[in-house]
């Protein structure tokens, strides 16, 4: 997009170079023996949906070593031990980094995680080609991310479809009421709403309470980032929002699925 913020024009000129090795190395022809190997999908709206109805959270607890924004997060990073930890902390579902250069990620960690529990797990990226989609699949993800501010109105639609036809979810991901608005012309079921501006990395719980009102029922919304305490918690519930995507907050705690369970 024209107006895309100069760290997300970064990273995703980046990512770019980085599809194109990744389709010299292994073509997208290669990943369809993986990606029939990958198993069924564990229905990642299906299980935050799941929460809310029995009147829980449904936090998607995220593994990340590190962000641009905060730095490194987490040194003594075991994608596996901490996705136990959140199993058994009460999370409906895991977010795992796969972003190498600017989030020290790896999709190694995502195969970790999710053989080392029964949670479905969203493959957190920026998103630009649908090789990345089968490579999410190949790899055991249930649900991509897609970040409007990436992407023109045409691959939010198309993406969408190539990730459905796998069999996983989308979770579409807004910061204000125009990407809102484009978000709501595809059939995503979950539509995320980032309370961290991407333009200056400052973060207001507003935004989400902004937005909601615009979001219609048959959506679910989920708030992300700024979540660090249980009054954030309270405060989103009061207004109708139940559904999390939390990781600074729990990364940052010696057991991130005990700081789960006392946070929610």
């Amino acid at each position: 997009m024209s107006d895309t913020p100069d760290i997300l024009k970064r990273i995703v000129a980046h990512k770019a170079e980085e599809v194109a090795a990744c389709k010299r190395q292994r073509p997208l022809a290669d990943l369809a023996d993986a990606v029939g190997a990958a198993g069924p999908t564990r229905g990642f709206a299906d299980a935050l949906a799941a929460h809310i109805r029995d009147g829980a959270a449904g936090v998607i607890a995220e593994i990340k070593r590190a962000s641009p924004s905060r730095g490194l997060l987490r040194a003594d990073f075991r994608p596996a031990d901490i996705a136990v930890s959140y199993a058994r902390g009460g999370a409906a579902c895991l977010s795992v980094l796969t972003d190498r250069d600017f989030f020290q990620g790896d999709p190694q960690h995502l195969m970790d995680a999710r053989g080392a529990c029964a949670l479905p797990v969203i493959r957190k990226d920026f998103v630009i080609d649908p090789y990345q989609i089968h490579e999410a699949r190949a790899m055991g993800a249930d649900c991509i991310l897609l970040i409007a501010a990436c992407l023109e109105d045409a691959a939010l639609s198309d993406f969408t479809g190539i990730a459905r036809e796998l069999g996983m979810d989308v979770l579409l991901e807004v910061h204000d009421g125009d990407e809102l608005t484009r978000a709501l012309a595809v059939p995503a079921r979950l539509i995320g709403i980032n309370n961290r501006n991407l333009r200056t990395f400052d973060v207001s719980l507003g935004i989400t309470l902004d937005l909601l009102a615009q979001v219609p029922a048959d959506r679910l919304l989920v708030t992300e980032s700024g979540i660090h305490t249980r009054d954030d918690v309270a405060l989103m519930r009061a207004h109708g929002v139940h559904a999390f995507l939390v990781g600074e907050s729990f990364m940052r705690a010696e057991d991130p699925g005990a700081k789960l369970a006392e946070m929610f």
